[in-house]
């Protein structure tokens, strides 16, 4: 990896720190109790960035951030208690370090941004004790002096990790950021793993530091010269007061995996070299001269150089123990995983191609082995999904943000309430779910949720709420945005779906009918243009994005109670369960997730049910769905049909096929234009034996079905 990739990977860390510090800041209570460790995150999410930014020397970045972590640093002292107006600056704040690290990674920042750091600085500067501090800090990196009553010697050990060079990291632009933290006053570059040149490879990183530093910093800021640096390598700090304990713990946890006693106790600095050329020289003399075999070096450091017995135990432990890896997390792109879930979709595809051939060959050795494969097969298929799958929480907590802003910007009192964020699905849908996600969020806030003084007067809360919801059910993920605001009105709706000639002056739809047209195209009941609505742009994109994903959305309401926003997603868009059914002569998918069972159905029932369009099940009447004449199948239909009960959001039917075959592992492939307007199809796969069968979309035949069912009625 290069240094363009490293700046790549801050970037993307710079942002995740930058949605914490936002999270941190909308989060807070006013209790300071409560809020002392979300104010410590705030700070260390803005100190990590300045500290990141400085390796890459974005200047303008570090001095910026500089004097926002000034002001969080008097909030922490608690000399500055961050206020509605402080919250909204620093938010603001936020923002334009977001802006400052794009343009700063892209080249030098424009005019127009330095001009609006110096605004943004100037409101700064009334929170802070001594603007002229924060007018130099503007004009170069100052170093970090944290007030603390040590200013002493620290002992820094690090070892680096083996990419860091090839990562495109520079160890020596970290020594140089932590000489701004104070003097450096000794350095041992550690050389020994360094291979034969033979065997060197350039881009392979095997040095390490002990350095040692006077400063009046504190840990943490001495730590964080290291910060992009700290997930592979070994970054160890400690205090001028610490004990003769941190010095054998550093010893414990140092990575070599040398034999040479010595060079593992002068690395954590309990000896000096002289004493150890010392000890050595003691050895040999004792080898030689005064006493037969070999001396332990460690009793000699023990008897003459009054080294710690507990120290050279820890030293001898780390010299037989091999170091395991601290990690448990690795950064993969999205385009490699894409890559993976490609691949296996082709695995499972070969997998039922060669389980196809070994039914046919009828060897009982190789079904065996087939059956095993398969399973393997569907082990790595699901391990691989889970790799792709993300909470939807970090989608939910941004529009924290978004209620904040748009709560102040309408003057009403709104407060947003999250649950199921460690819900899980596909990172495709997750990211594809955020433009729809804020238009409903938006509409909640702008239409539904009334101002304070008419929800005073209606005997409500002066505080509104807004609800997201996320839950699995029935194989699906639904996510829901609810509102106790006013609620839709039919009425009006109906009035105005009439006037844009959506409905005929004589149809009486349902109320739920009425609530679903607010998803076509332009429909707005909007009084004004706002920057928020009366365009009638909005709902009908909601309904083609969710649509897009495979999904489904809904509208219910309650007049003077609310309205909820109900979207049903697959859980992934990538490869599923299925059960294969035959109708006439073709064969097709049911996804797994929304079958309930399969029920044979004899002559006299069949006629019966076909008759009437639909079935008694044991007490459950459900509508029926007959495929091989909705769909116009070629061949001839079965004497004996099966009927498989399908469940999409509580709501069952029955769809009569041919032929029931079995379960199948289901690759999906989107469909082509000629598809776009068949609602009862979500996508098609390969079969083992090389045919196409397509994938049934059970919410769109659960609607056709209800139709039929209605009209066999009347």
């Amino acid at each position: 990896m290069n240094l363009d990739m490293a700046l790549q990977t801050f970037l993307g860390e710079s942002r995740e720190l930058l949605t914490d510090l936002e999270d941190g800041l909308l989060g807070l209570s006013g209790d300071a109790a409560a809020d002392a460790e979300r104010i410590n995150a705030i700070f260390r999410a803005a100190h990590t960035i300045k500290g990141s930014a400085g390796l890459f020397g974005l200047d303008a970045v570090v001095a910026f951030t500089h004097i926002v972590e000034s002001v969080l640093d008097r909030v922490r002292a608690g000399d500055c208690t961050i206020d509605e107006a402080l919250r909204t600056l620093l938010l603001s704040c936020r923002d334009h370090i977001a802006e400052l690290i794009d343009a700063c990674a892209a080249g030098a920042p424009p005019a127009a941004l330095l001009e609006r750091s110096a605004a943004l600085g100037t409101q700064l500067q009334s929170r802070l004790a001594t603007p002229a501090v924060v007018q130099a800090a503007a004009q170069q990196i100052e170093p970090r002096a944290i007030a603390t009553t040590t200013d002493g010697h620290w002992h820094v050990s690090v070892r680096f990790g083996s990419e860091v060079l090839r990562n495109g990291m520079d160890p020596l632009a970290m020594l140089r950021y932590l000489g701004t933290l104070g003097t450096i006053e000794h350095v041992a570059t550690l050389t020994d793993a360094v291979p034969p040149l033979a065997e060197l490879d350039a881009e392979r990183c095997y040095l390490g530091y002990e350095v040692t530093l006077r400063s009046n910093a504190d840990a943490t800021a001495i730590a964080d010269a290291f910060e992009f640096v700290r997930e592979d390598s070994l970054v160890r700090v400690l205090a001028p007061d610490c004990g003769s304990d941190a010095y054998l713990s550093l010893i414990r946890e140092l990575p070599e995996a040398d034999d040479r006693l010595g060079a593992i106790l002068l690395a954590a600095g309990v000896l000096s070299p002289a004493e150890l050329d010392a000890g050595l020289t003691r050895q040999r003399q004792l080898d030689t001269t005064e006493v037969p075999g070999h001396q332990p070096l460690g009793h000699i450091l023990v008897a003459e150089q009054g080294v710690s017995p507990a120290a050279v135990n820890a030293a001898l432990e780390q010299q037989s123990r091999a170091r395991g890896s601290e990690h448990r997390q690795i950064r993969i792109g999205a385009d490699k995983l894409d890559e993976l879930i490609d691949l296996v979709g082709e695995l499972v595809i070969a997998s039922a191609a060669t389980s196809l051939r070994a039914t046919h060959s009828r060897d009982a050795e190789l079904i065996e082995s087939t059956q095993a494969l398969g399973a393997l097969v569907e082990l790595i298929r699901d391990s691989a999904l889970n790799l792709r799958t993300v909470p939807i929480g970090e989608t939910f907590s941004r529009f924290r943000r978004v209620v904040h802003d748009l709560s102040r910007e309408l003057g009403k009192d709104i407060e947003l309430v999250l649950n199921g964020e460690d819900t899980e699905l596909d990172k495709s849908i997750v990211e594809r779910l955020a433009d729809p996600l804020t238009h409903l969020v938006r509409n909640a806030i702008d239409h539904g949720i009334e101002p304070v003084e008419a929800r005073l007067a209606r005997g409500k809360p002066a505080r509104g709420t807004v609800m997201l919801n996320a839950r699995h059910d029935s194989g699906s993920i639904v996510i829901e945005v609810q509102d106790d605001g006013n609620g839709l009105d039919a009425e009006r709706i109906a009035a105005k779906a009439r006037e844009r000639g959506l409905l005929r002056a004589d149809q009486t739809p349902s109320e739920q009918d009425i609530f679903q047209l607010i998803f076509e195209p332009g429909f707005s009941t909007a009084n004004a243009v706002t920057n928020l609505s009366g365009r009638g742009v909005g709902m009908d994109v909601v309904k083609r994005a969710i649509e897009a994903l495979r999904g489904t959305v809904e509208m219910s309401s309650q007049a003077g109670a609310g309205t909820c926003c109900s979207i049903r997603l697959p859980l992934t868009l990538a490869i599923i369960d299925g059960f294969l059914v035959g109708v006439g002569d073709g064969t097709y998918v049911i996804p797994l997730d929304q079958m309930v069972e399969c029920v044979e159905l004899g002559g006299s029932q069949a006629s019966e049910a076909r008759r009437n369009g639909y079935i008694n099940l044991r007490g459950r009447v459900l509508p029926l769905l007959h495929l091989h004449e909705h769909f116009a199948a070629d061949g001839a239909r079965e004497r004996r049909e099966n009927l498989v009960v399908v469940n999409h959001a509580g709501q069952q039917a029955g769809l009569v096929v041919d032929r029931l075959i079995g379960e199948f592992q289901t690759v999906i492939k989107p469909l082509g234009r000629l598809f776009a307007a068949a609602s009862c199809f979500s996508g098609a796969t390969i079969l083992g034996s090389g045919a196409v069968a397509l994938i049934l979309d059970i919410p769109g035949l659960l609607a056709q079905s209800s139709g039929a069912g209605e009209r066999a009625a009347a």
